[in-house]
């Protein structure tokens, strides 16, 4: 499975000289230093991944890009912060995701 990350912190890959450091499997292409909107966008048009991840999702362009994911056919896996369903959905673009049901599974961690 071909595999994209957004990686705006270099938080996920750990990326050094191009190559990351974090083993994040050998059919993943990585995005650093870029919006996840953006870089979800990016990845959909030039690298065809079947699935996108990237950290601390909860802005308006972020659900925007992963509206866009999903109509393009692309899966993902999304982190954010919140204790409890009650914190998730206080984050309105995040509730509309659950309530349109966009979002398939959370899990808590």
């Amino acid at each position: 499975m071909t595999c994209g990350v957004v990686d705006e912190r270099g938080e996920i890959a750990a990326m050094y000289k191009g190559i990351p450091q974090n083993d994040i499997g050998i059919r993943t292409d990585v995005i650093e230093n870029i919006s996840k909107a953006k870089g979800m966008k990016m990845l959909i048009r030039s690298m065809a991944p079947e699935v996108i991840a990237c950290d601390e999702i909860g802005s308006k362009e972020d659900v925007i890009a992963i509206g866009e994911c999903l109509i393009s056919g692309v899966k993902g896996v999304f982190t954010m912060h919140g204790k409890t369903m009650e914190d998730v959905t206080k984050n309105e673009q995040i509730n509309n995701l659950i309530e349109t049901k966009q979002i398939e599974k959370i899990f808590f961690l």
